[in-house]
């Protein structure tokens, strides 16, 4: 219902050059206020992969975390690592994994738990909710995309293979593994299953032989085991205190958890069954369970058999900044116990695994922003184009790799904050979507879920406070560019399809030879009394002819935080009088919308007849922006005037 304002011809070869490449920049952005299409979705023909394919898409984000996770738990845990590993993974298999289950029951459209919340926090306190949510989303996918990249210009610069000039320039190389990400983002990035199964598969595979030889070596010098024992009684003696010891450092240890939600965002992808239905996919559901089950519990046995190995075979020097098994613990050992050689094939299969999660984090964020913010009239309208939203992410990537200086461990609490916000609020969803529909037991069970990922969170954000301040930085980008859009966009045409029903096409019909003529009026006074004033009102101050047959119109505002919407307009009998009523976001846009329907339906043209609003023109104003009511008449005409150009077709407004 939006129009597209273009640019006049030129015919000289510098602007054609520049037209093209707008054109390029902008291809695939709808014309007309329609939807994008959300990037890394299934395309229309696009044939759906069985769930274990589509668990590899996943999974080079949530295995990918191999290269990393167990150095990172090394430094942050110490000694206790090998029990904080455990507890991790209990939370994951008895709280993360039924959360996200359930989740994926109630989004089988691949919306996740924060397009849950939107529907349990309805109007602007929701809206804000998720513009929130998604800054921490944001946190989430970007600093997956540089810690990753990081991460994977460790592996290439430790590898003994490595030319001189590489060392030192870790930064370089991340910037450049992100370029190369955003370059074939805007090339197009298709094929991503495929891709992902080769990479798991190899992945997986050379992490099992490096975990199997690095058990066989404990257990051929198992002095190390009893050495680890020892040293653990000697710090801190009692069982007990040991086990609440590694319940107060798991938190350091919540990057393993990442990975569920970007689980459900690929449901779509998943083959459901032949008699699945849109609204009840009960096919794609169980291969989302099944997708979501493999992978954590794939994924708890390698953190913890790797959270022993590296702690029992690697001196804890090592894992310091400037140590060979710094963020690269597995590859240590791959090196150590298997030779550069096998060493060498590992590097290469943790760069290429962590280069493609980077990728789809990318494929995450550009599903994020048009899912919400152009539905909430909060973005540009260039965000409905892919290739502008990768430059921008791109840049922001360089930015966050510059100021971390390419480092893993100074990136994790910024990346295990994101993860962490992210379980939570999807514990708090399902808590709520249980108690909604009064089930008792679940809700104190995932109630209780909720309370561990709190905990868990806080722990985080006390422990590394960077996190919530990188967190804090997007929320505020994206709050402060969301609401600049939605007063840029304010005066659009919001309605993205008009029906009227039989009566309402009766009212407007009964004329044949026009105008079509329409007193506004407040649906909150709806007595007899007040029709006939504002009738006679619209008689004596604005010269509506008293044989006219007017049609009174009232708009119900009912959530104004929505942006567009469909629109029903039903014709009603009122105390003698014909009303079209209409429910709505707003009064003036939605007026001008059903003018130019009412125009274009019967070919007449219509007349509208306003009173002057009382009070302070700015209240008025923000009264419109927040509300969807205040200065309703000037309102509607420049509504209309922005949508219809030709002075000759646009309704009339009448105002008195």
């Amino acid at each position: 219902m939006t129009t597209l304002t273009r640019p006049p011809a030129d015919p000289s070869n510098r602007r054609k050059s520049s037209r093209s490449f707008k054109h390029w920049l902008l291809e695939g952005m709808p014309e007309g206020g329609g939807r994008p299409r959300q990037h890394g979705r299934p395309e229309r023909g696009h044939t759906p992969q069985s769930w274990w394919k589509v668990m590899c898409l996943t999974g080079v984000d949530y295995f990918s975390t191999l290269g990393y996770q167990p150095a990172i738990a090394a430094l942050a845990a110490g000694i206790v690592s090998p029990l904080a590993t455990i507890v991790l993974v209990a939370v994951t298999l008895l709280g993360a994994l039924p959360v996200y289950r359930r989740v994926a029951s109630e989004s089988p459209r691949g919306e996740g738990s924060i397009a849950m919340l939107e529907k349990l926090l309805p109007r602007w306190g929701g809206k804000l909710f998720v513009l929130a949510l998604l800054g921490f989303a944001a946190t989430d996918f970007m600093i997956t995309m540089t810690l990753s990249a990081a991460d994977a210009s460790a592996h290439a610069v430790e590898n003994p293979f490595a030319p001189e000039w590489m060392h030192g320039q870790e930064v370089a190389i991340t910037l450049a593994l992100i370029a190369g990400l955003g370059i074939v983002f805007l090339r197009g990035f298709k094929e991503a299953i495929n891709v992902a199964v080769l990479l798991v598969g190899v992945y997986l595979l050379l992490n099992a032989v490096v975990v199997l030889v690095g058990l066989f070596h404990v257990a051929a010098e198992a002095h190390v085991v009893t050495d680890w024992w020892a040293a653990l009684n000697q710090q801190h003696g009692n069982p007990l205190v040991m086990i609440g010891i590694a319940l107060l450092v798991f938190p350091k240890l919540a990057l393993g958890l990442s990975g569920f939600e970007t689980g459900v965002a690929v449901m779509p992808q998943i083959k459901g069954e032949p008699d699945d239905t849109d609204q009840r996919p009960a096919g794609r559901i169980r291969g989302a369970h099944k997708l979501l089950t493999t992978a954590a519990l794939i994924m708890s046995a390698f953190l913890v058999a790797s959270s022993f190995i590296t702690t029992f075979l690697i001196p804890a020097a090592e894992f310091e900044a400037g140590g060979k098994a710094n963020g690269r613990a597995l590859a240590f050992l791959a090196h150590q116990y298997l030779g550069d050689a096998f060493g060498t094939v590992y590097d290469i299969s943790t760069i290429a695994i962590l280069w493609f999660a980077g990728a789809s984090a990318m494929a995450g964020l550009l599903n994020l922003v048009p899912r919400y913010l152009p539905r909430f009239g909060m973005a540009p309208s260039w965000t409905k184009a892919v290739r502008p939203l990768v430059l921008v992410f791109t840049a922001i990537a360089f930015l966050i790799t510059v100021i971390f200086e390419a480092s893993v461990e100074a990136q994790g609490g910024a990346y295990a904050t994101g993860v962490l916000v992210l379980m939570t609020s999807a514990s708090i969803a399902v808590t709520l979507s249980a108690k909604r529909r009064k089930q008792r037991v679940k809700t104190l069970a995932f109630g209780a879920v909720a309370v561990v990922f709190t905990y868990t969170t806080v722990a985080n954000v006390v422990e590394r406070p960077d996190g919530i301040r990188i967190a804090a930085m997007f929320i505020l980008g994206i709050v402060l560019v969301s609401f600049a859009s939605r007063v840029r966009r304010s005066f659009e045409l919001r309605a993205t399809h008009i029906k009227m029903d039989e009566r309402a096409l009766e009212f407007t019909a009964a004329n044949d030879e026009g105008p079509i003529r329409l007193i506004a009026h407040e649906p909150k006074r709806a007595g007899a009394d007040r029709y006939r004033e504002k009738l006679e009102h619209a008689q004596q101050a604005i010269h509506l002819p008293e044989d006219s047959d007017a049609l009174f119109i009232e708009v119900i505002v009912d959530d104004s935080s929505d942006f567009e919407q469909e629109l029903l307009v039903e014709g009603k009998h009122r105390h003698g009088f014909k009303v079209l009523e209409v429910h709505s976001n707003n009064v003036p846009n939605t007026l001008a919308a059903v003018l130019l329907h009412i125009r274009d339906v019967t070919g007449l043209m219509p007349h509208i007849y306003f009173r002057w609003t009382e009070g302070n023109p700015i209240a008025n104003l923000s009264k419109f922006l927040f509300f969807g009511e205040g200065e309703i008449a000037p309102v509607t005409r420049e509504v209309l005037r922005e949508a219809e150009a030709d002075v000759t077709r646009r309704p009339w407004v009448h105002v008195g």
